[in-house]
């Protein structure tokens, strides 16, 4: 628990779960509340084979742990294994809608889970956990770990989870997608060489789509206003292009194509946040957007 005002504490409790309270003057990440959640499980219980990770935002359908755990007894090479997460109410807004097609990765092999998933206890102890000092990203970057042990990660065609995404704002989604972009920069500092390449083309299309080509823009206005607002339609082709690639239905795809588009900003955002972190050699801030 990270400084819960309500009652969560409280009412686990009564239900019998045990309660781990982080200390919050230390700079609080995901990836430091999970590990010391998950040395907490081992110290307790030092038999554990299997430790599930799910998002507070998120509840855990019926069947998923066993199908899971027979999963991995049948592959001893497969370290993660996660399952379809699916938005509670994609309905109430566009950007829950955003998310419910975000979770529609595909099946089978995967290079990263998201927060919920089933993993090793000992894989994800010889890889030391997850590293907590990332403010965002932490899965990915502690698969491409996983991965370079050896280890495989695995996606399956089944009902894991139920996510509140619960973004009615756009303020929100940006928030969101700002912190997106500083896990692209932040991931790509320090995985990006290769042969993992993590983040890097996802760092490289926020800069050109956000930096480049504005950039580019104006300087053709101070040139040629004509020939700059001509070049401003290669951001309606581009999603026109996108959307045009989807398997959507088209209202969604051209919904999705274009706040992917205009989610290239916040991301930039984000990258020149960890920029200006890194020349101030200053650790980064939690960006939450609810």
């Amino acid at each position: 628990d990270s400084g819960s005002t309500d009652e969560s504490v409280s009412t686990a409790q009564q239900l019998g779960v045990e309660v781990v309270s982080l200390d919050m003057s230390l700079p609080f990440t995901a990836a430091r509340a999970r590990n010391i959640g998950f040395n907490k499980v081992l110290s307790t219980y030092p038999e554990v084979s299997y430790i599930q990770f799910v998002d507070g935002d998120c509840t855990v359908y019926q069947h998923w742990l066993a199908t899971a755990v027979a999963f991995l007894e049948s592959n001893e090479a497969v370290a993660v294994v996660c399952g379809r997460r699916k938005e509670v109410f994609p309905e109430n807004s566009i950007y829950n809608m955003l998310c419910d097609i975000e979770w529609n990765t595909p099946i089978g092999e995967a290079k990263a889970c998201g927060g919920d998933a089933l993993m090793r206890a000992d894989a994800l102890a010889a890889v030391k956990g997850y590293r907590e000092d990332l403010i965002a990203g932490e899965e990915p970057e502690l698969c491409v770990r996983l991965r370079k042990a050896g280890w495989h990660i695995w996606r399956l065609d089944a009902n894991m989870t139920q996510h509140d995404a619960n973004i009615k704002y756009f303020k929100q989604w940006w928030k969101r997608s700002e912190r997106a972009g500083y896990a692209f920069a932040e991931g790509s500092n320090i995985h990006g060489a290769a042969p993992e390449f993590h983040w890097v083309a996802e760092s490289r299309r926020a800069m050109i789509w956000a930096t480049i080509v504005p950039v580019i823009i104006i300087g053709c206005f101070i040139i040629n206003p004509l020939l700059s607002l001509g070049l401003l339609l290669i951001y309606p082709v581009q999603v026109l292009r996108v959307a045009l690639k989807s398997r959507l239905p088209k209202k969604k795809a051209f919904l999705y194509s274009m706040f992917l588009m205009i989610g290239k900003f916040p991301e930039q955002v984000g990258q020149f946040k960890f920029m200006w972190n890194q020349f101030r050699n200053k650790r980064g801030q939690l960006i939450e957007y609810k």
